[in-house]
């Protein structure tokens, strides 16, 4: 953690599932303070009575701040002394950004421009923000304003200079047991002797572990040029594999699952790189780097002088990835510490 020594990390969205995996990744190493910025001040007041019962020799490294990125001021307030940011608020739920799109606008997209104009503003070093599968050929709400998003930190990476502050993005898929999705509900669901519900049983998803999307944010702070978007080669299952896995975990009936429809603006699979992306995507070993088009507006000078030659890489999707089967799939859940934990209390 020698990047991270004595240094003061700002985290946005920090009382989330994302937030909490990086406190228990970083708490105890040598790194210097942690800020958490939140609008939430229950979510905050929680996580600092958890940290200081499990980890009190350390609990003190943690700072919180209460504020909301859709208000610059008070993203400035946050902003001083800081290295580094990781940028984790958003509206993430599909559904209530379809409802509510323009609260999704003012939350990923202009909340995004004023984390980076504000860190900008104040030195910070490094920053990476969290953007989704769902950017890439948006047909929701939600997805849209994370590719707007993804559009403002492009461009603000070009208008800085990336010795004085680099702007990366990552983008990935469903994390597993994160807050608000889907296996925390079917297991409740079991317990309470209901049947699993699901939308589609053919859906596709990216599969990934919160330990896993902390890694994808490692990498591109450590590897990542100013202005890339960064890309792991996760695998992703059916929802139906998915949901029978559980199952299998928790002694759910797999007869009884039961089909109630694709909520609004979902997909019926999901892509991390578009085929548009991969024209000039970098294989990185076990991620993918999408750089920034560092072109300028001046297009009449390509009219003479193009470039024929592209990638023989395709769209990358949860249909094309490798597809996990059942137990597979519920290898990947059971290793997960919430569901160890789950699994513990039935015991």
């Amino acid at each position: 953690m020698s990047l991270f020594t004595n240094k003061t990390l700002l985290i946005t969205g920090g009382t989330g599932s994302f937030g909490n995996a990086v406190l228990n990744r970083f708490l105890r190493t040598d790194i210097g303070e942690i800020r958490i910025f939140s609008r939430d001040e229950k979510k905050q007041d929680d996580m600092r009575h958890e940290f200081q019962a499990k980890m009190p020799e350390v609990a003190e490294k943690i700072k919180f701040y209460i504020g909301d990125v859709r208000d610059i001021q008070s993203v400035r307030n946050a902003m001083h002394g800081v290295d580094y940011i990781f940028h984790a608020a958003a509206l993430k739920q599909v559904p209530s950004c379809e409802f509510f799109p323009i609260e999704a606008v003012k939350t990923n997209v202009l909340g995004t421009e004023n984390v980076l104009t504000a860190a900008i503003e104040a030195g910070v070093k490094n920053i990476v923000c969290l953007s989704t599968d769902k950017a890439a050929y948006p047909v929701n709400a939600m997805g849209t304003s994370k590719a707007m998003m993804e559009k403002v930190i492009v461009a603000k990476s070009r208008t800085v200079d990336p010795n004085k502050t680099k702007i990366c993005c990552t983008r990935y898929g469903n994390v597993m047991c994160s807050r608000g999705s889907v296996i925390p509900l079917w297991i409740d669901q079991i317990k309470n002797g209901n049947s699993i519900t699901i939308t589609d049983g053919s859906m596709t998803r990216f599969i990934m572990s919160l330990d896993e999307a902390v890694d994808l944010v490692l990498f591109a702070f450590e590897h990542g040029n100013s202005g890339d978007i960064l890309v792991q080669k996760a695998p992703a299952c059916t929802i139906q594999t998915q949901a029978e896995a559980v199952c299998e975990l928790f002694g759910g009936d797999k007869e009884k699952i039961k089909v109630i429809g694709i909520r609004h603006g979902e997909k019926m699979y999901e892509t991390l790189l578009t085929n548009e992306e991969c024209a000039h995507a970098i294989d990185m070993g076990n991620f993918y780097r999408v750089p920034c088009d560092s072109r300028g507006l001046n297009y009449d000078k390509y009219f003479n002088d193009g470039d024929t030659e592209r990638n023989t890489l395709t769209e990358f999707n949860s249909n094309n990835t490798t597809l996990l089967n059942v137990e597979e799939t519920k290898a990947k859940i059971a290793s997960l510490a919430y569901i160890q934990e789950e699994l513990a209390k039935m015991a």
